[in-house]
C-alpha cells in the first residue's frame, strides 16, 4: 500500500514539474544552458558600482528612477537563478524566468497600491508621467448616436486601430485556447459583459451592428479562425531538430536560429470529452468567468484612474498581462485535464492573484463609480455568465459525445510542448 502511494505522489510530482519547471528535452548550444553564476555575478556588480558612482545624483527624481530600476534589475536577475519557468522552454528558459519575475513585481506593486489612498495613486501616476495631469475623460461624449444610419462609409470608418486590436487579440486568445466552443462563448459573454457594464462605461456604448457585425462577426471571427488555422498548421508541421552545430550553410543556421522562437512541439488540447467529470465541468465554466472579469479589469483601471488607451502604462499592462497568460493558460488547462497533476502551476497562481488585486484596486478605489452601478444590471450578468458557460460547456460535452464518439480522448503526452 505504502508502495503505491509512493508511485501516486511520484508521478504527480512529475506532472506538476512538467508545467511548472519544465526541463529542455534537446540542448544544441550547450553555452546558452550552462550556468554562468559567477560572471553573472561579477557583470551585475560591476554594473552598480559604475552606475552608483559615476552617474549625476544632482536630480532627486532621476536619482529615485536609477533606484528602482536596479531594484527591478537585480530582481530579474534573481528571478532568472531562482524561479521556475514554467510549461515553455521556447526562446529559452531564461526568458519565461524573467516573465514570470516581472509578474510578481507587477502583483507587488499592486498590492502596494491597494493599501493607498486615492490621492496617493494620483500622485504616485503623475510623478511617473506629469502629463497625466492634463488627461480627463469626457464623460459627456455620447456614444451609440444615429445607429439607424448605416452605410459603408460609416462601417469603414469603425474599422480603425482597435478593430485591428481586437483581431489581433482573439487571434492570441485562439491559439491560447484552440477550443471553437469556448472562445465563440467567451467572444458573445463579452459583448453581453460590455450591454451590462455600459451604464457604468460609457465607451461601452455601441450600436447594434458595432456590435454584431464588426465585433462578435468580423473582427472577434475572423481572428478565432486565423488563431485556430495557424494552430492547425503547427499541429499539422513535422517537428525535426537539428544543432546549429551541426548545419552546414550560413542560411541553415539562421533559419535554425529564427526557429527557436517556435514551439518544440505542438500538442492539440481537448479541454472537454465525453468522460470528463463535473470538476472539469465547474473549471471550465469558472475560466469564462474569470476571463471576464480580467479583461473588465482593463476598462475600469484607465477609466478609474484616467489613463488614455494609448497611453504606455496601459500598453505595458496590456503586453505584460499578455505574456503572463500564455503560461498560465497552459498550467490551467493541465491541472484541469491531467488527473496526475493536483497542484496549479506558480504563473497561474500569481495570475490568478494579479486578477483579484486589480478587482480590488478598482472598488477600492471607485466607489463614487460603483455606487452609481444598477445592481439589477449586474445580478442579470452574473445569471447570465454563468449559465451561458453551463450551457456552453455542456453543449461541447454533447458534442464531443455524440458528433465525435470515435475521437481519440485520451490525455496529452508528458512529451510534448506546445
Amino acid at each position: 500500500m505504502e508502495l503505491g502511494n509512493s508511485v501516486i505522489t511520484d508521478e504527480s510530482k512529475d506532472a506538476f514539474s512538467y508545467i511548472n519547471e519544465r526541463p529542455v528535452d534537446d540542448i544544441s548550444l550547450e553555452f546558452f544552458y550552462k550556468p554562468h553564476t559567477i560572471t553573472l555575478l561579477a557583470v551585475s556588480i560591476a554594473s552598480v558600482i559604475y552606475s552608483a558612482f559615476v552617474r549625476d545624483e544632482t536630480s532627486t527624481q532621476d536619482n529615485l528612477w536609477a533606484g528602482i530600476c536596479c531594484v527591478i534589475f537585480f530582481f530579474l536577475i534573481i528571478s532568472v537563478l531562482t524561479f521556475p519557468n514554467g510549461p515553455f522552454t521556447r526562446p529559452h528558459p531564461a526568458i519565461w524566468r524573467i516573465v514570470f519575475g516581472m509578474s510578481v513585481l507587477y502583483l507587488l506593486a499592486l498590492l502596494f497600491l491597494l493599501f493607498q489612498s486615492y490621492s496617493t495613486v494620483y500622485e504616485i501616476m503623475y510623478w511617473i508621467d506629469p502629463n497625466l495631469r492634463n488627461f480627463h475623460i469626457d464623460m459627456d461624449k455620447e456614444y451609440a448616436v444615429n445607429c439607424t444610419d448605416i452605410s459603408l462609409s460609416r462601417i469603414w470608418s469603425h474599422l480603425d486601430v482597435f478593430a485591428w486590436g481586437h483581431f489581433l487579440g482573439w487571434m492570441f486568445k485562439a491559439i491560447l485556447f484552440r477550443h471553437t466552443g469556448l472562445l465563440w462563448a467567451i467572444s458573445i459573454m463579452w459583448e453581453i459583459t460590455e450591454i451590462a457594464f455600459a451604464h457604468l462605461l460609457p465607451n461601452f456604448l455601441e450600436c447594434w451592428w458595432d456590435s454584431v457585425i464588426l465585433d462578435v462577426l468580423v473582427c472577434n471571427g475572423l481572428g478565432i479562425w486565423v488563431g485556430l488555422k495557424i494552430c492547425k498548421a503547427l499541429e499539422m508541421r513535422e517537428y525535426k531538430w537539428v544543432g546549429i552545430r551541426d548545419i552546414s550553410s550560413t542560411t541553415g543556421k539562421i533559419k535554425r536560429a529564427i526557429l527557436q522562437f517556435t514551439p518544440v512541439h505542438w500538442t492539440p488540447v481537448r479541454w472537454l470529452d465525453p468522460t470528463c467529470t463535473y470538476m472539469r465541468f465547474f473549471a471550465l465554466g469558472q475560466l469564462v468567468v474569470f476571463w471576464q472579469i480580467s479583461e473588465l479589469n482593463t476598462f475600469f483601471l484607465k477609466h478609474i484612474f484616467e489613463m488614455p488607451p494609448s497611453h504606455p502604462l496601459v500598453i505595458a499592462r496590456l503586453c505584460l498581462i499578455g505574456v503572463i497568460v500564455a503560461p498560465s493558460v497552459r498550467q490551467y488547462y493541465t491541472y484541469v485535464t491531467d488527473p496526475r497533476c493536483k497542484r496549479v502551476g506558480t504563473q497561474c497562481w500569481v495570475y490568478g492573484v494579479i486578477m483579484v488585486t486589480e478587482s480590488m484596486l478598482c472598488i477600492k478605489n471607485g466607489k463614487e463609480l460603483f455606487g452609481q452601478a444598477q445592481v439589477c444590471n449586474v445580478i442579470v450578468w452574473l445569471v447570465i455568465q454563468i449559465l451561458v458557460s453551463i450551457g456552453c460547456v455542456y453543449g461541447v460535452v454533447l458534442y464531443h459525445r455524440y458528433f465525435e464518439p470515435n475521437k481519440d480522448i485520451a490525455t496529452d503526452s508528458p512529451k510534448k510542448e506546445n
